[in-house]
């Protein structure tokens, strides 16, 4: 999943989250109009998110990580009815 940055220069985090959520939402959009089925998209970006943190974090960290998950998804944190929570 991880790209080479050779030459690419590495923005600040807050504008890598940014502009990593704008590309994957033209993404998104891109495989709707493609004829892909929303909840597809969805399980095949949580894959290939997961998939990336394991190869960064390693699978322990990782599944802790995901033991948080149910908490902060009741908590709103992952809602776009209002826009962005990060």
């Amino acid at each position: 999943m991880r790209a080479s940055c050779e030459a690419v220069e590495i923005l600040p985090k807050n504008e890598q989250k940014d502009q990593a959520l704008d590309l994957i939402l033209d993404a998104w959009d891109t495989a709707l109009t493609r004829g892909c089925a929303p909840e597809q998209i969805a399980t095949s970006a949580i894959f290939a998110a997961f998939a990336d943190l394991i190869d960064v974090y390693g699978e322990d960290v990782v599944a802790e990580m995901a033991h948080r998950l149910p908490a902060r998804v009741r908590r709103g944190e992952f809602s776009m009815r209002h826009g962005p929570a990060n």
